[in-house]
Parts: C-alpha cells; sequence; structure tokens
C-alpha cells in the first residue's frame, strides 16, 4: 500500500488480509445503560452548583469545605466552618491533612483554582471531590449576600 493512500482509508491499521475482506465492518452493538448504572451513580460530577452544596450542609455528614484561596482572600470572604489550605500548597499537605474517602468541596474566588485542585485530588485517589462552581462570588451573589465580594 503506498504510505500516502494508507492515512485516507479507514482500515489502514489494519493488515491486508483484513482490510481485503469483502464484508463490511460493523460498530459493536451498544452496551445498555442499565449495566453502567451503578458506576454512573458512585462517580461525581466535578463541579457541583452554590445551591446543591447549600443543601448538603445543611446534612448531617456534610463534606468538607477546602478553601484554596490566598490567606488574604480567606481574610476578606469565607464560609464558616471551611479549612483553608491555598492551592500552592495542596500537593505537599494533602495527603496528610485529608481524608482521600471523605467527601470535599473545593473553594476558591471564582471556581478556576477549585477545578483544578479538585482534578489533581482526584487523580490522587480523593475520588469524592468537587469543586464549587462559580466559588465563593456564586455562593455570595446566590446564597448568602452577606459574604463580601471582591
Amino acid at each position: 500500500m503506498d504510505p500516502a493512500q494508507q492515512y485516507s482509508q479507514p482500515d489502514s491499521l489494519h493488515s491486508t488480509a483484513e482490510t481485503s475482506q469483502s464484508s463490511p465492518k460493523t460498530r459493536p452493538a451498544p452496551v445498555p445503560h442499565a449495566i453502567y448504572k451503578d458506576i454512573l451513580e458512585i462517580m461525581l460530577e466535578p463541579e457541583i452548583t452554590a445551591e446543591a452544596f447549600s443543601k448538603l450542609r445543611e446534612q448531617p455528614n456534610a463534606p468538607l469545605l477546602l478553601d484554596v484561596r490566598e490567606p488574604w482572600e480567606f481574610q476578606t470572604a469565607s464560609l464558616p466552618n471551611s479549612v483553608l489550605i491555598p492551592m500552592g500548597e495542596i500537593p505537599s499537605r494533602a495527603h496528610a491533612e485529608l481524608d482521600p474517602d471523605a467527601p470535599i468541596v473545593v473553594l476558591c474566588h471564582h471556581g478556576a483554582r477549585s477545578l483544578s485542585v479538585t482534578m489533581w485530588l482526584r487523580n490522587q485517589g480523593f475520588e469524592h471531590a468537587q469543586s464549587l462552581a462559580g466559588g465563593i462570588d456564586a455562593w455570595s451573589r446566590t446564597i448568602d449576600p452577606t459574604i463580601p465580594r471582591y
């Protein structure tokens, strides 16, 4: 086969014997959703809305609220019962100070840093970590306007 033609043919990764078969290739039948149901129920979305987290906070086994902003931001505006570990300190402190089996909601100003930390935590085995979508700013706008915006 001409190398230039190899990339334009869909079966270019198969041997000549496989591509010369006369029967067309078909995709395998899709797996029924029911098989994945248990897995999907266990998996968490990477983000949680302020409204959904507000309801979770009212429950007895509320997730740990991990604030990854800088100390000056935490002093400017923070949520009660949150734990401050600035983003830059997460790699050195997470395994010593956080429970990988516990639900954790990660908070920052607008949600970008917290989502980054959430994904890092998940890669480190903290499967129940979620980022607060929109950060403390969204919390202040939708849940508690007494929390200062900055």
